[in-house]
């Protein structure tokens, strides 16, 4: 990774752009580095990292009336436009007002991770009121707003975390904490209409033996077993997080409300990002980790 100057872009038909005052680091920030990642390939390059941005709207096409110049916005960009810079454009439905009670820094933390957990929980899990899920890893980015989603929705919450974590998820409100390091989750837990797996490998394997006949086992790294599934009659999927605007603005009213809090375990400049990037292979990390970019 290096920086560079480049041209300050100019927003296409709905399109804005913004003045970008800090940005998420995600995993898959690296997995597009490392070349694991097939939207992004070597043609692609050089290429800008970063898919969750917070600040102002700079300029937007003549056919957006939907933000004015000055409005402080989040967004989750698609894999075209890299939000490790001081202006990046967005498709007008990938952005929505900036959540009044968070700082930029905070605004950032939230895009990626926040969909990602909502897609999963709601969009393939089907995660209704009064039903149980198991979320594994609770305490990272997306664990910790899968847990404090699922609890807005009424929803009974088991998470597997670090002894250390413990505290920190009963805080965001899980019912039931289960350290994945000396206790089996699968002695433990009763049987769960959903599995949100954030783990894979053998976590994810000894996930189906917790998930109730005509539930669903939902992940976001590996395809679970479809045969077993079948077996068992349990719907199972992996799948990618989607820009969507108006899932933005759902977590924003939850935070102003007090519903949803948003961890940011740390912060780095923006010529720091490897040191960013590095921060994440911590497995205790507790939220998110977000470059500062302006501001």
């Amino acid at each position: 990774m290096a920086l560079e100057e480049i041209d300050r872009p100019n927003p296409s038909a709905n399109e804005v752009l913004i003045k970008v005052f800090a940005a998420s680091v995600n995993p898959v920030d690296a997995k597009m580095r490392e070349g694991k990642y097939p939207v992004v390939t070597e043609k692609n390059l050089p290429y800008v990292l970063g898919r969750d941005v917070s600040g102002q709207i700079a300029a937007a096409a003549d056919n957006v009336s939907t933000f004015l110049i000055g409005d402080d916005v989040f967004a989750f960009l698609s894999p075209e436009h890299g939000g490790y810079e001081e202006f990046v454009l967005a498709r007008v439905d990938e952005v929505a007002a900036k959540p009044k009670s968070l700082d930029q820094v905070g605004a950032a933390a939230v895009p990626l991770a926040g969909i990602t957990a909502w897609q999963g929980l709601f969009d393939h899990g089907g995660l209704r009121q009064g039903q149980r899920v198991l979320i594994h890893g609770g305490a990272g980015g997306v664990g910790h707003f899968a847990i404090q989603f699922a609890k807005a929705k009424g929803a009974w919450v088991a998470t597997t975390v670090s002894t250390s974590d413990k505290e920190f998820v009963s805080d965001l409100g899980a019912d039931q904490m289960i350290d994945y390091k000396s206790e089996k989750f699968k002695d433990l837990v009763e049987p769960v209409n959903l599995v949100f797996d954030l783990i894979g490998g053998e976590t994810q394997h000894r996930s189906f033996s917790v998930v109730k006949s005509g539930g669903a086992l939902i992940s976001t790294l590996q395809e679970p077993d479809k045969a077993r599934a079948a077996d068992q009659n349990i719907r199972v999927g992996r799948y990618t997080a989607q820009p969507n605007g108006a899932q933005l603005q759902k977590f924003a009213d939850l935070i102003d409300d007090g519903k949803v809090k948003v961890v940011v375990a740390d912060t780095f400049e923006l010529h720091e990002v490897a040191e960013a990037q590095a921060a994440l292979k911590d497995q205790n990390l507790r939220g998110k980790v977000v470059l500062k970019i302006a501001g």
